[in-house]
Formats: C-alpha cells, sequence, structure tokens
C-alpha cells in the first residue's frame, strides 16, 4: 500500500467517475444511483437532475488534473479545497476505521466527491507521486488512469483494454508462426 487505504480508495474513485465522461456514461440519475452504490458514496444523496448536472461539471475539473504540473495541480486542489469551504477532521463510519472527511456528509455529493479528489490528490503532491497519474496505452482508449503498482507498471484502464491488447499481441504471434515463409 502506498497510501492510506482511503486515500486509495478516493483515487480509484477519481478516476472512474473522470472516465464516466468518455462515452457519456452517467447519462441518467439511474446511472447516477448504480455509481454511486458501486463506489459506496455516503451521505447526502438527492439523485435528481440538478444533482446529475452538478457530477458531471465536475469531470472535466478533475480530468484536468492530469495534465498538469505540480505546481497547476496544488492550484486546482487549493481552489476546490477553498470553494467547498474544506475543514479535514478525522471520521469513523460504516466499515472504514479513522480516515479523514474534510466536507460535512450532508454536503451535496459533487462537493464531496470534488474534496475527496482534492484531498487524494494533497497525499500525491506531498508524496510527490504525480508520476502516478497517467492515460490508458490503448490507442482508441482515452481513459485516465492511476497506478498506484509497486514497480509501476500500469499501462491500461480498467476497461478491458489491457486484456484485448494482449489478445491482439497473442493473435499476432500466431498468424507470425502460421504465415509461409519465402526462403
Amino acid at each position: 500500500m502506498l497510501f492510506a487505504n482511503d486515500t486509495e480508495e478516493a483515487l480509484r474513485g477519481v478516476v472512474a467517475l473522470v472516465n464516466t465522461e468518455i462515452d457519456e456514461q452517467l447519462p441518467d440519475i439511474e446511472a447516477l444511483d448504480a455509481f454511486v452504490r458501486e463506489w459506496n458514496w455516503t451521505g447526502n444523496v438527492q439523485l435528481d437532475e440538478a444533482e446529475l448536472e452538478a457530477v458531471r461539471a465536475l469531470r472535466p475539473r478533475l480530468r484536468a488534473l492530469w495534465d498538469r504540473n505540480e505546481d497547476d495541480v496544488v492550484e486546482v486542489v487549493n481552489a476546490l479545497l477553498r470553494e467547498f469551504h474544506a475543514l479535514p477532521q478525522l471520521v469513523r463510519h460504516d466499515h472504514w476505521d479513522y480516515h479523514i472527511h474534510a466536507i460535512p456528509r450532508e454536503a451535496p455529493l459533487s462537493a464531496r466527491m470534488a474534496v475527496e479528489a482534492a484531498m487524494a490528490f494533497v497525499d500525491l503532491v506531498r508524496s510527490k507521486e504525480l508520476g502516478r497519474l497517467g492515460r490508458c496505452a490503448a490507442e482508441d482508449c482515452q481513459n485516465v488512469l492511476i497506478d498506484l503498482s509497486k514497480n509501476r507498471s500500469r499501462r491500461f484502464c480498467e476497461s478491458g483494454c489491457g486484456n484485448r491488447a494482449a489478445v491482439a499481441a497473442y493473435r499476432a504471434r500466431l498468424a507470425d508462426r502460421t504465415e509461409p515463409r519465402n526462403e
């Protein structure tokens, strides 16, 4: 584990949220509800059009963090923390032991998502680990990723791109073996 468990979960959640922007994976309230359940968001959830639009509007702001240098990331993170009046506190709830929440559970979902992302990026910056941010190596994929592996070897997103690349490479090797050789 590179970071605290809640930081790693937040980073994975940020990646998942940002990647919902590609091919609009949050087309309606039902999709938002499924996302909230999948990623175990607790606290106030309205599941209405306003909340859906606020969550959608957050995605490009977070995606931009993948294209910024350290100083620019810090600027965006600090802006998010100020905008939502973040006040870090230790809390314990559900199956989680003590961890940091920086915004009340009653705050809007998009605000909690923004602050949770910002707090996770605080740890990335402080640990000088922004290099763990990446983009999927598949040519036809625009997804972002976070490489939490020990050896920094992650190249593909969680959408099956790595499997598709491995299958394509395997088939190419098979084709090379079965092609008649001109001698």
